[in-house]
């Protein structure tokens, strides 16, 4: 910017080309700023995702279940039940017409609402919580936004979990069938 302090003092005429041109750099800087603010904003989001379910992993599993998804998952989208008991409490408590922590609230509301939407439909995006490498990632990850790009990023659906379900009670049939016939064959493909 010192370049362009500097040619602004140089400037005679609002209307000239140089001032035009000063102008449309100047913008192309602040889009740019404001692009780079937007992916930041984004990044975060991501992270403190990442975070939640670094924080609530469990310990002894190397690789989730179907179940186990189906669980943390729930437990994600109801990660604001406590905040929002905490609102209906403070407004309860007072005689007051307007609401308080109105903002929050419909915040909080319009996130499960999505995020309920998307888990239905689609699938929500979670780490992979079935592959074994992103998982120990994810456990050994200390918070960093920089390693973000690491992670494998997942649509997980009430779709893909009920698809997961069938095949893996599929597989411990075929397998205690295997395992019956030959011992040694325990692999469901």
């Amino acid at each position: 910017m010192p370049k362009i302090k500097q040619n602004l003092s140089k400037i005679g005429h609002p209307n000239s080309r140089k001032t035009a041109a000063l102008v449309r750099q100047i913008k192309r800087k602040q889009d740019r700023h404001k692009t780079k603010l937007a992916h930041v904003c984004l990044e975060n989001i991501v992270g403190e995702k990442l975070m939640w379910f670094k924080e609530h992993l469990l310990p002894d599993v190397r690789v989730y279940l179907a179940e186990e998804t189906q669980k943390i998952i729930a437990e994600y989208m109801a990660r604001f039940n406590e905040e929002l008991k905490q609102i209906d409490i403070k407004q309860s408590i007072g005689k007051r017409k307007n609401r308080q922590y109105a903002s929050r609230e419909d915040i909080i509301k319009l996130t499960l609402k999505k995020e309920a939407e998307e888990y239905n439909t689609c699938g929500i995006e979670v780490p992979d919580l079935w592959d074994d490498t992103q998982l120990n990632l994810l456990r050994t990850w200390g918070g960093e936004l920089k390693y973000l790009q690491k992670f494998k990023l997942r649509r997980i659906g009430k779709k893909h979990i009920l698809d997961k379900l069938l095949l893996e009670k599929k597989c411990t049939k075929q397998s205690k069938d295997n395992l019956q016939k030959s011992p040694g064959n325990m692999e469901c493909e």
